[in-house]
């Protein structure tokens, strides 16, 4: 890799980590390309991004950004998970590390909070930003659904004594 494409790389990495809101550190401990590949196609499912990156190149992204206080935790060949929801990259990240013990969550970052590994866990614990909304969506549309249906029912009551 020549200096171009390091720089090039290090411009991607810092655009990724000022536009995500949820950072995600892994530790590979042998996982083959196969296992990779499953990684990465569970992360875009959930719409989070997973890259295997040199660890002095991610510290230079890291300057300038929310995250810059990740940096003492890249050591060993690391990995970084990221999405712009607070809570995807964490479910399939941890979801993926139960299955499968070669990968090892390490900490990440949430906004300019740095996360241990308990720490992801725990988030990776939390319903995601759709499934709050779907939840406070049916909240609201409850009461609503309830009046209509006490408005409505002296009516239907009267159109069945007459039809009787």
């Amino acid at each position: 890799m020549d200096r171009s494409e390091k720089e090039a790389l290090v411009s991607s990495l810092n655009a990724t980590f000022q536009e995500a809101g949820l950072v995600v550190i892994t530790r590979n401990h042998g996982l083959t390309v196969a296992q990779a590949n499953a990684l990465r196609v569970k992360m875009r499912a959930a719409g989070a991004g997973y890259k295997v990156t040199k660890n002095r190149l991610v510290k230079l992204a890291l300057k300038g950004t929310s995250f810059e206080g990740l940096s003492d935790q890249f050591t060993g060949p690391s990995a970084i998970a990221s999405s712009v929801d607070p809570v995807a990259a964490a479910k399939a990240t941890v979801e993926f590390a139960e299955k499968n013990e070669k990968l090892e969550i390490v900490g990440g970052g949430l906004g300019g909070q740095v996360l241990d590994a308990n720490g992801v866990k725990a988030l990776a614990k939390l319903p995601s930003l759709d499934e709050l909304r779907s939840k406070f969506l049916g909240l609201l549309q409850a009461p609503a659904t309830k009046v209509v249906g006490v408005v409505q029912a002296p009516g239907s009551q009267i159109a069945r004594v007459i039809n009787a």
